[in-house]
Formats: structure tokens, C-alpha cells, sequence
């Protein structure tokens, strides 16, 4: 961006532009000819000395984030599913839960979890630090998870677990935003996959550790095997939480740790890539600006649709244990094998994500996956002989996540900028799609085990239902950019208002700007 107060110049002619007739002009690391925006540093350096800068940026960012968010996403996960896991464990039995009471246990976590997404992740938009403010919820949900030992009732069981879907929601929409603040669209689904294996390896761990708990633990100072778990989980998520204060950057133009040219280099990237410096002013920066620009746009209600598809579809694995333990397997070996289908779906979900990136190409990854996801539950909906339905399950887990992961990353490439708006979209979508989170459990009443054929029905119903909302908004996005081939106004890419005009608000006469942005579908 050109400095306040300066106006920027044409590369071609050597002459001033107004400022105030460029609101929004895009350039691509493809026409490094009208790279007149980009800071001195980044202009003087050469093609070869820039990759190589730039590649040794985005390492030296990868070995800080990368490894820390998928960590803490392990304990996020952990944390919140390790109820199903302390079922198996002795908690029903010790609460004297009856009728729907567990299934109610499990389901109010989400209504927390749906509240504070779209606060929190203005919130984090607004100051501008995930370093310090990721971290504090970790310690808080540690905190809350370890207490959870304590409870006694049912009223209890439900406090914790509603506070704690509550304090949870600012981490996973907050990563998203936080990837998309540090990465290009093409470098995104693979960052997208490997943070959400976090939540796959919760699933692998979490059977082996309640196994071990179970069998080491229980009775230890007159604890329930469950009771411990709970400590157990809740005491390492703290500990986690506190060298993740040290270790996270904060954006690309507060992280301390980077050099100004640093900055500016990693700033520029994103400007280049999509047209829009993330930084912006602090009227834009409000929390209702972003929601408001999110729910005007129809590509933020049909990815919602998309991914509301995988995510009831993937409410299979809340209850996973239950489901497996349909096998008609002792609880120890239920346990242990819930882990292989976790360890399939991070192979699988990493494999589609890396040539997601690779290809450019986002629909075929994103509902092609589904279709195998259908056939695994419709398997799983039909038989309860061990070898089928076993291997059903070991598939329909990495079917529904891989398709989700590139869904997920699909939001920041169609809904960039400005970063309020994306924000409330990640939120926003994320949030409403997890209302499936709520009515999920009660698909899964004991009464239906082993098949729980009902919620199968539902699953590959869901998978359907991603599959024809990918397809609308792949169709939907070839016709925006025949638009922009033709020059034509599309709104928040190539558009600006007129004279007089209130832009925050969307009045005024729209201008079609050159620009070099296309979506990837």
C-alpha cells in the first residue's frame, strides 16, 4: 500500500494516479510489472533473491505455528469429546444419568460453542494478538475440562460442559482466521489439513489414553477411571497452553519476533495475493461491519450449506466409541479400535489437501470425497457383521473430513477480504454449521445400537446435501469470473464506490477496477 497521504504511480507511464479513483485494484505474483504498491524493500529485490526470502519466511512462520496449533487443537478436541470416551469409562453409572441425559451432557457443549464463534473471532480480528489471546482460552477450557472431574449431578456435568463449549469456540474459527492472515490461497488447504488433523489424532489418542487411564488409574485415590481422565487431560492442556504464549506469532505486522523488512514482505504477500493490504482502518475492523458484509454475500449461504453437509455428517464421531463399540467388542478393545480410522482420515484428509494445493482445483476435492463417505455409511446403515461395517467405519471418517478440510479453506479464497468480513464468515459459518452438533447425540440412543441405522440415514443424506451445494457454488463462481473476464463490476473484488458514496453501507454508484484476481473452484 502506498503510504498515507502519498499517491501511487503508474509503472508503465511514470505519472501520478489519484488515490481517491484506486479504491481497489488487484495484483497477482504473476505480473510483477505492476508491483508499484509494494514496499521499497520487496521492489528491490530480484525474482531469484525474493523466492528465496520468502520461502525462508514462510519456514521460519511454519516451525512457529504450524506445529503448536495442531498441538493445541489435539487438546481442544480432546477436551471436548473425552466424554464420550469417560461413558465408556463409569461417568453415566457414577452421575446415575437416565434417558437422555448423557445425550444432553454431549449437546450442550454447541449451544456455548455457537454463541461466542462470531464474538470471539472479531474479537481476535479486532486486537490483533492470537498470541496472548488463543493461548488465555486454552488455559481457561484446561481449567474447566480438569474441574469436570469434580462434578457430582447432572446439573453439574451440564454447567462444565456448557462453559466450556463456550470458552472452546474461540479456537478453531480463530485458526482458521489466523492461517489466512499468515498464508496465500494456494498455501492454505494444506495448512487447513494439517490443523485439522489435530482434531483426527484427538480421536486416535483419545482411545488409547482413556484405555490406559482405565486400566492404570481407576480407583486411584478413590477415583473414578473417568474422573482421572478429565484431571489427566485437563492438567496437560494448561500446561500446553503456557509455552504457546511464547512460541505463537501475532500477525504479519505485530509478530515481535520478525524483522520490519520481514513484515513488510509478509504483509505484501497477501496484499499481492488478493488485492487488499489486511491491515485496514479500524472503522472497518468493527465487529458489525464484518457480519453485515458476510450476510449480504450468497457465496457465504452456499458455503454453509456445503459445509453444514459435512459437519452433521461427521457428528458420527462424537459418539465414535458407542458406534464401534457395536462391534460387540469388551470396552478395552473398543477403545483401541477407534484409533485406525483416525490415523486413515489424517492420511487421507492431508493426501486431498496437498493436491488440493497443488492442482488449484477445489470442487472435484471437496465433493468427490462425500460420494465415498455414502457408500460407508450406507454399509454401516446395512450389516452388523464385524469385517464390513468395521471397515465402513475406518472409511467414513476420512471420506467426510478430507471433502470438509478443502471446504473449510474454500471460504477464505471466496470471502478474502476485507479481514472483518472474513472473519465473521469463518466464524459465522463454522458456528452455524455445528448446530448439527446439538440434535446429533440424540441420533444415537442406545436403543438403536448396534447399526444406529437411523443416524446413517442421516449421515449419507448429509453427504448428498454437500455434494449439491459444492456443485451450485462451483457454478455460481465460473459465472463470477466470466464476469470479471468481461470487466464487469463484481461486489468486494473489483468494485468501489462513487463519489458521495457510503461504502460501509454499500450505496453508491459501483466502478468495475482492473484486476488480475480470479475465485478458485
Amino acid at each position: 500500500m502506498a503510504p498515507l497521504g502519498a499517491s501511487p504511480t503508474d509503472t508503465d507511464t511514470g505519472t501520478k494516479i489519484n488515490s481517491n479513483e484506486v479504491e481497489f485494484v488487484e495484483y497477482v505474483s504473476s505480473t510483477p510489472a505492476k508491483s508499484g504498491r509494494a514496499p521499497a524493500y520487496v521492489r528491490n529485490l530480484t525474482p531469484e533473491d525474493r523466492k528465496r526470502i520468502e520461502t525462508s519466511l514462510r519456514r521460519k512462520v511454519d516451525t512457529r505455528l504450524l506445529p503448536m496449533i495442531v498441538l493445541i487443537y489435539v487438546m481442544n478436541y480432546l477436551d471436548r469429546n473425552n466424554i464420550a470416551a469417560a461413558k465408556l469409562a463409569g461417568l453415566e453409572t457414577d452421575l446415575n444419568l437416565t434417558g437422555d441425559q448423557f445425550q444432553t451432557s454431549v449437546s450442550i457443549l454447541f449451544v456455548g460453542y455457537l454463541l461466542m464463534q462470531v464474538p470471539s473471532n472479531l474479537l481476535l480480528n479486532k486486537l490483533g494478538k492470537p498470541s496472548l489471546y488463543l493461548p488465555g482460552c486454552m488455559v481457561v477450557w484446561g481449567v474447566i475440562s480438569g474441574a469436570t472431574a469434580g462434578c457430582q449431578t447432572y446439573g453439574g456435568l451440564l454447567a462444565c460442559r456448557f462453559i466450556l463449549g463456550f470458552v472452546e469456540a474461540a479456537y478453531f474459527p480463530g485458526c482458521l482466521y489466523y492461517l489466512s492472515a499468515w498464508y496465500t490461497r494456494k498455501e492454505l488447504v494444506k495448512r487447513t489439513a494439517l490443523l485439522y488433523s489435530g482434531s483426527l489424532l484427538s480421536g486416535a489418542f483419545s482411545g488409547l489414553i482413556t484405555a490406559g487411564i482405565t486400566n492404570g488409574l481407576n480407583g486411584a485415590r478413590g477415583l473414578s477411571a473417568w474422573r482421572w481422565l478429565f484431571i489427566v487431560e485437563g492438567s496437560i492442556t494448561v500446561f500446553i497452553a503456557l509455552f504457546a504464549f511464547f512460541i505463537l506469532p501475532d500477525l504479519p505486522r505485530t509478530t515481535s519476533w520478525l524483522s520490519e523488512d520481514e513484515k513488510e514482505l509478509a504483509a505484501w504477500r497477501l496484499e499481492e495475493d488478493i488485492g487488499q493490504d489486511d491491515w485496514v482502518d479500524s472503522k472497518q475492523q468493527t465487529f458489525l461491519h464484518g457480519a453485515k458484509l458476510a450476510a449480504k454475500d450468497p457465496k457465504a449461504w452456499l458455503l454453509l450449506a456445503t459445509i453444514y453437509g459435512f459437519t452433521s455428517a461427521g457428528t458420527v464421531t462424537t459418539l465414535f466409541p458407542s458406534v464401534v463399540k457395536g462391534l460387540g467388542r469388551s470396552n478395552i478393545e473398543t477403545l483401541l479400535l477407534t484409533t485406525p480410522p483416525y490415523l486413515i482420515a489424517v492420511v487421507a484428509i492431508l493426501c486431498n489437501a496437498w493436491h488440493a494445493d497443488a492442482s488449484g482445483e477445489r470442487y472435484l476435492h471437496i465433493a468427490g470425497p462425500p460420494v465415498l463417505a455414502f457408500i460407508s455409511f450406507a454399509i454401516a446403515a446395512g450389516t452388523t457383521k464385524f469385517a464390513p461395517r468395521y471397515l465402513a467405519m475406518c472409511l467414513m471418517v476420512g471420506a467426510n473430513y478430507s471433502g470438509y478440510v478443502v471446504a473449510l479453506s474454500w471460504i477464505s479464497n471466496v470471502l478474502p477480504r476485507p479481514p472483518s468480513k472474513r472473519a465473521a464468515a469463518l466464524a459465522g459459518i463454522n458456528a452455524l454449521s455445528n448446530v448439527a452438533q446439538i440434535y446429533s447425540p440424540y441420533l444415537y440412543p442406545s436403543s438403536d445400537a448396534p447399526r444406529y441405522a437411523k443416524a446413517m440415514y442421516v449421515n449419507l443424506s448429509m453427504s448428498v446435501v454437500s455434494i449439491i451445494f459444492a456443485t451450485i457454488l462451483r457454478f455460481h463462481l465460473i459465472g463470477l469470473n466470466k464476469k470479471l473476464d468481461r470487466g464487469e463490476v463484481v461486489e468486494g473484488v473489483n468494485s468501489k464506490a462513487g463519489p458521495g458514496s457510503n461504502v460501509e453501507e454499500g450505496e453508491g454508484e459501483e466502478v468495475a477496477v482492473d484486476t488480475g484476481f480470479r475465485f478458485l473452484y
